[in-house]
């Protein structure tokens, strides 16, 4: 079984163990989501779906992901100034940088930045248990 069909196959049993039935338009929803290499939003993951399956309507995209969302599948990215985003959970822990010029949203990973974090919290008396950082940035010209 392929990475984006054992993607696909967890969703699919969250949104059973909700109780959500799985047509035929959720499980090309599914299959779109467990594929995107990318932040889509929720218009670009209909665009996407109906590619597969030419029924499926924004208020199932919509219904599909706060379900996927409950059940801890799917985050729901809110970057500023821009539609909800979503990605999978299954990849590992990564941060995001935002171009503010052209939108692109992509993913890193600093070992500096996760050592820095957890010392800030130390000193204070905590454990990080989860974060989210999102860097905004233009280009240097």
């Amino acid at each position: 079984m392929t990475n984006v069909t054992t993607i696909a196959k967890e969703m699919e049993e969250a949104l059973r163990a909700d109780g959500v039935r799985i047509t035929r338009q959720r499980a090309a929803l599914l299959k779109v989501l467990a594929g995107a290499d990318d932040h889509p939003d929720a218009n670009e993951l209909h665009r996407r779906a109906r590619e597969i399956e030419d029924t499926v309507s924004l208020a199932t995209v919509y219904r599909t992901l706060s379900a996927l969302e409950a059940q801890g599948v799917v985050h729901r990215l809110a970057f500023e100034g821009e539609p909800a985003r979503f990605e999978t959970t299954n990849a590992p822990h990564h941060d995001h940088i935002i171009d503010l010029e052209t939108g692109e949203v992509m993913e890193f990973r600093s070992e500096k930045i996760e050592a820095l974090q957890a010392l800030i919290a130390e000193e204070l008396g905590y454990e990080v248990v989860h974060h989210r950082l999102e860097l905004y940035c233009r280009k240097r010209k």
